[in-house]
C-alpha cells in the first residue's frame, strides 16, 4: 500500500523543547508549555492543523478547542503519525492571538519499564508538536523557533501506564492569552519528527462520553478513602476539592477489592517500575478545585483517594472515556441474564476500545490482536465502528514485517511477533470481511490486498503438510487439560484465510489468485482431516472445541458431519452446557449449535448459572465480561464478547450475507427455538434501521419487523417467506 497517501505538505516544523533528551534512558520530565502570539485580520475563516506527540492540548485564546481527549490516536509513529484538523473560525478575534498547546508523553515517550519494551521502542523520543493554521486558504501560523516553550509548568508527570501528577500552584497564569510576559521562556527548537509519514486522522476521536458520580464506600482512615463507580470502566476521576495550597489528594485506580483497600495486585505485575494507575493532584489553594486527568487513562470500577494535608474531597465523578462512535445496535430478550449478558458485552466493548481495540484498559492497554477479531463482528452490530477498524487495520499493516508477520500486539515497539498464530493475526485477514458484510465497502479488501497475501505466504512458511502448528491456541480454557491442540485451531483459521483469500482475489477480478486460493483451501482441508479425524466423529481428543472448530469453519465432510453433531451435542450434554473452551470456542460454539439445529443448546450454554460459563459471571456480579472463567485475573476483557453478535444474528435473526453486503437486501432467520419467548432488536444497518420483534404465543409466532430495504424472513419450518421495504407483520 502507499504509505504516502493522504499526506498533508506541511510549511511547519516539528519543534520541541530546547534541552535534548533523545534517548530511551531519559527520565519522564514535565510537560512542555508552548504559546505564540500572532494577528488575524478578521478573514472568513481559519482552520487548524496538530499534530501533537505523544498527546495534546489546544487552546486558542484560552479556549479549549474541541472536544477530543488522549489525541491524536497511537500508531506506530516511525512509520505513520497523525494530525487533527479543527475549524477554529469562532475562536478568533480580530487583531491579536494567542495559541497554546500542552503536550503529554502518551504512547510515544513512555519511560516506564513493563513486559511489552515500549520504552525501548523505535520511535521513542521527547514531546514535539507540529502545526499550521491556515486562514483563507493562507498559513497564518506554523510551527518554528519563533515559538515558546516552557517545562516547568504544572504537569510534572504525564506516563501511559503510571498516571499524571498536576500541580496546580505551578500553572502560568494567564498563559494562554494576549500580553503574557513569556520574555523568561526558551525558544522552541527544530527536532526531527516521529520518523513516520503525517496523515489526517480518519478514526473517531477520543471523547468523554459520560460522566457519573461515584459513592464514597468506606473510609480506611482518616485521610483514606474508597469509592466506587458502581460499574467498570475505563477513564478517570473528575476530582472536586478545596483546600490549602501544596495538600494533595492521590487517586489510585482498581477494579477489585482486597477486604477494605483496593487490589492492584493482578493487573499491576507487568508494569516494572514506578506507580501504577496513580494521579495526583497538589491544590493550589483558591477556593473550589476541579480537575481531571490529560495524558492518561484507566481502567477501573474503585478509586483510593489518600489526602495529605489540608484537603476535603468535595466529590470524585467518574468521566467514561471511548472512541466516540455512534451507537447503531440494541437487543433485549425474555431472559434477564441473557439481556445482562448484552449490556455487561457492550461496556466491555466500549472499555476496550479508547483509540485503538485493546484486550484490557488498565493492565496493559495493548492492541491485542486476538481481541479485535473475535470481537469485531460484535462492534459492528452494536457500533459505527468500521472507520475506527479501518484506522488500526493501517497500523497493523504499517507493523507488518517484509516477510509478512505481524505482531501479537498493534501497535508494537518490537514485541509479539512471534507465537500468537492466526487465530490472533486473522484480525489483519478477516476485519477487512467482516467490514464488507456489514457495511459493504471494500475498501479494507482492496487497501490490504497484497499485505494479507503477503501473511497468507508467511503462514506457508510455518505450515508442514498445511498443517500449523504455531499460536496461543484456544486462550483460557478453565482446564489446560481440557484445551484443544493447537494445531486443530491455527490450522482451523489457515483454512479459512485461504478461502476468504479466494473470495477477496474474486471480488478483485485476480482469477488466478483466486483460483490458487481454492486449490490451496482445498489442500488444507484434505490435511486438516487426515492429521486430527480419530474417526467415529471425533476430532483431536474429542475436546468441545476439536468438535466446533471444524463445524464452524466447514471443514467436516458431509458423510461424517452427522456423527460428529451427535458426539458433540452428547458432550455439551454430559457436562450441563458448560463453556468447556477457551476464547476460541466461545466464538465457534454457540454459532454451531444454531446452525446444526440445536438453538436451545446455545442459549442454555450462555445463561447456565454454573462454573464455568458466562451466566456465572453475572451470578458473580460481573458489571464487564472477564479475561478468565475463575475471575482471577482482568475483569474487564472483551475476548469472550462474541456472544453480543450472537444474540443480534441468531437470536434476533439479523443474518449478514455475503451476498448482500452492507444489508442492501435483509435477511431474517431468528432462532425461533431457541427458548426465549420474546426478542426485540435495532440495527442501524448501512442500508437504513433494520427493527425486528419476535414472539412466542400460544399458538405459534408474531413477528413485527421494519425494514429499510426488502427482504425475508426464514419461517420455522425452514421456508421463506418476502418482507417489503416498510412495515411487516406475520402471524405464524
Amino acid at each position: 500500500m502507499n504509505r504516502l497517501k493522504e499526506q498533508r505538505h506541511w510549511s511547519g516544523v516539528w519543534i520541541k523543547d530546547s534541552e535534548v533528551h533523545g534517548s530511551w534512558m531519559t527520565p519522564s520530565r514535565p510537560s512542555p508549555y508552548f504559546r505564540k502570539e500572532f494577528e488575524w485580520d478578521n478573514g472568513k475563516n481559519a482552520r487548524i492543523f496538530i499534530s501533537g506527540l505523544g498527546y495534546y492540548l489546544l487552546y486558542l485564546n484560552g479556549k479549549r478547542v474541541g472536544d477530543h481527549v488522549l489525541d491524536p490516536v497511537v500508531t506506530r509513529y516511525d512509520i505513520r503519525a497523525r494530525y487533527v484538523e479543527y475549524d477554529v473560525s469562532e475562536f478568533m478575534n480580530p487583531g491579536r492571538n494567542t495559541i497554546a498547546v500542552i503536550l503529554g508523553n502518551g504512547w510515544y515517550n513512555c519511560q516506564t519499564k513493563e513486559v511489552w519494551h515500549f520504552d525501548k521502542a523505535p520511535w521513542q523520543d521527547d514531546p514535539k508538536l507540529l502545526f499550521e493554521l491556515e486562514s483563507d486558504g493562507k498559513i497564518l501560523v506554523k510551527s518554528d523557533t519563533s515559538w515558546k516553550v516552557f517545562r516547568d509548568g504544572a504537569f510534572r508527570f504525564t506516563l501511559l501506564r503510571n498516571g499524571e501528577t498536576y500541580d496546580a500552584r505551578l500553572e502560568p497564569s494567564g498563559w494562554m492569552l494576549n500580553g503574557f510576559d513569556d520574555s523568561g521562556w526558551k525558544q522552541a527548537v527544530i527536532g526531527p519528527g516521529p520518523g513516520g509519514v503525517i496523515t489526517m486522522q480518519d478514526t473517531p476521536p477520543c471523547k468523554v462520553m459520560k460522566v457519573t458520580p461515584t459513592k464514597l464506600l468506606h473510609a480506611i482512615s482518616e485521610h483514606e478513602f474508597v469509592y466506587d463507580a458502581g460499574f467498570n470502566t475505563t477513564g478517570w476521576g473528575r476530582l472536586t476539592v478545596k483546600g490549602s495550597a501544596g495538600s494533595s489528594v492521590k487517586l489510585i485506580y482498581s477494579e477489585k477489592l482486597n477486604g477494605k483497600d483496593i487490589d492492584q495486585s493482578h493487573i499491576a505485575k507487568f508494569v516494572l517500575e514506578g506507580v501504577f494507575q496513580t494521579d495526583e493532584y497538589i491544590l493550589n489553594g483558591n477556593g473550589i478545585e476541579i480537575w481531571e486527568p490529560s495524558f492518561t487513562y484507566h481502567g477501573f470500577r474503585y478509586v483510593k483517594a489518600i489526602i495529605t494535608g489540608d484537603a476535603e474531597i468535595i466529590s470524585i465523578d467518574t468521566c467514561f472515556v471511548r472512541s466516540a462512535f455512534e451507537e447503531i445496535g440494541s437487543f433485549e430478550s425474555s431472559d434477564p441474564i441473557l439481556n445482562k449478558l448484552c449490556e455487561i458485552t457492550k461496556r466491555s466493548y466500549e472499555s476496550n476500545f479508547t483509540g485503538i481495540p485493546t484486550d484490557c484498559p488498565h493492565r496493559e492497554k495493548n492492541g491485542w490482536t486476538g481481541d479485535a477479531f473475535i470481537a469485531a463482528e460484535t462492534g459492528l452490530f452494536f457500533y459505527r465502528s468500521a472507520s475506527a477498524y479501518a484506522s488500526w487495520l493501517q497500523t497493523v499493516q504499517d507493523c507488518q514485517r517484509p516477510n509478512g508477520q505481524i505482531p501479537a500486539i498493534v501497535p508494537s515497539g518490537g514485541w509479539g511477533y512471534n507465537g500468537a498464530g492466526p487465530a490472533w493475526d486473522g484480525a489483519f485477514v478477516m476485519i477487512p470481511w467482516y467490514i464488507y458484510l456489514y457495511t459493504g465497502d471494500d475498501t479494507q479488501i482492496r487497501d490490504h490486498y497484497q499485505g494479507i497475501r503477503q501473511y497468507l505466504e508467511f503462514l506457508a512458511t510455518v505450515s508442514e503438510d498445511h498443517i500449523v502448528g504455531i499460536g496461543l491456541g484456544d486462550w483460557c480454557h478453565y482446564d489446560n487439560n481440557r484445551r484443544v491442540t493447537v494445531a486443530l485451531t491455527s490450522s482451523g483459521y489457515y483454512y479459512q484465510f485461504a478461502r476468504i483469500m479466494s473470495k477477496y482475489a474474486e471480488l478483485l477480478g485476480k482469477n488466478d489468485d483466486a483460483v490458487f486460493f481454492k486449490k490451496l483451501s482445498e489442500d488444507i482441508a484434505s490435511a486438516f482431516h487426515r492429521e486430527f479425524y480419530q474417526g467415529n466423529g471425533i476430532y483431536a481428543n474429542g475436546e468441545l472445541t476439536a468438535f466446533s472448530c471444524p463445524l464452524y469453519h466447514g471443514l467436516v465432510p458431509d458423510s461424517e458431519k452427522e456423527l460428529v453433531v451427535q458426539k458433540m451435542i452428547e458432550l455439551i450434554e454430559s457436562e450441563n452446557c458448560i463453556s468447556d473452551f477457551g476464547i476460541l470456542g466461545a466464538k465457534y460454539t454457540p454459532r454451531v449449535l444454531c446452525d446444526i439445529g440445536r438453538s436451545d443448546l446455545a442459549l442454555k450454554m450462555l445463561v447456565q448459572p454454573e462454573y464455568p460459563g458466562w451466566g456465572h459471571w453475572v451470578q458473580l456480579g460481573a458489571t464487564t465480561l472477564w479475561e478468565s472463567w475463575k475471575g482471577v485475573s482482568s475483569q474487564n476483557h472483551i475476548m469472550f464478547g462474541d456472544i453480543a453478535a450472537w444474540m443480534m444474528q441468531y437470536a434476533a435473526g439479523i443474518r449478514p450475507d455475503e451476498n448482500a453486503p452492507g444489508f442492501i437486501h435483509v435477511t431474517l432467520a431468528p432462532e425461533w427455538q431457541c427458548g426465549l419467548s420474546h426478542v426485540k432488536a435495532e440495527y442501524n444497518s448501512a442500508s437504513g434501521m433494520i427493527r425486528v420483534e419476535w414472539r412466542k404465543n400460544s399458538t405459534g409466532f408474531e413477528l413485527q419487523t421494519e425494514l429499510p430495504v426488502s427482504g425475508k424472513v426464514i419461517l420455522p419450518d425452514g421456508s421463506p417467506r418476502i418482507l417489503h421495504a416498510g412495515k411487516n407483520q406475520i402471524l405464524i
